[in-house]
């Protein structure tokens, strides 16, 4: 599916979920968990070699951090999401200025669905094609998660 398709379809099918309010401190405490699990994931990236196994963990902490920063940051939106695709469909559809591939977050996606759904382990190869967006990704959208608490805290 292409980013529109996935967002008309995420439309339609109520998977675009419209809340009331911002929990502000859990903003603050996902945004937490995200840095640590980063860091956690850069310590395993310089500690397993290429043929390792925990290549399946690196992906899984990247792409959990990925997701939440990612359901922060829309959550100023007051939005939330029925699943991961519907989330990342928003994202680029709505935030065009971010210049996120959809395409690279479908394969990062579709990556991680195989780790837990299809038993479809993470290989070195694997993570060194997503490497690069991954952290461009994750880097930006801490610094929109931060503006969004600064500006917010500001109105108080």
């Amino acid at each position: 599916m292409t980013q529109e398709e996935a967002f008309l379809k995420c439309k339609k099918e109520g998977k675009i979920i419209a809340v009331s309010g911002i929990d502000i401190e859990k903003v603050k405490t996902t945004l937490a968990i995200a840095e640590s699990d980063i860091a956690s994931g850069k310590l395993l990236v310089g500690q397993i070699s290429k043929e390792s196994s925990q290549w399946n963990s690196v992906f899984k902490l990247f792409y959990d951090a990925l997701h939440e920063l990612a359901d922060s940051f829309l959550r100023f939106e007051e939005v939330k999401f029925d699943n991961h695709q519907c989330l990342f469909a928003y994202l680029c559809e709505k935030h065009p200025e971010l210049v996120f591939s959809w395409d690279i977050l479908e394969k990062i996606r579709t990556k991680r669905n195989g780790i837990n759904y299809y038993g479809s382990p993470i290989r070195y190869e694997d993570w060194k094609e997503v490497e690069v967006p991954f952290k461009l990704y994750l880097n930006k959208l801490k610094e929109e998660v931060r503006k969004k608490i600064a500006e917010s805290e500001k109105q108080f």
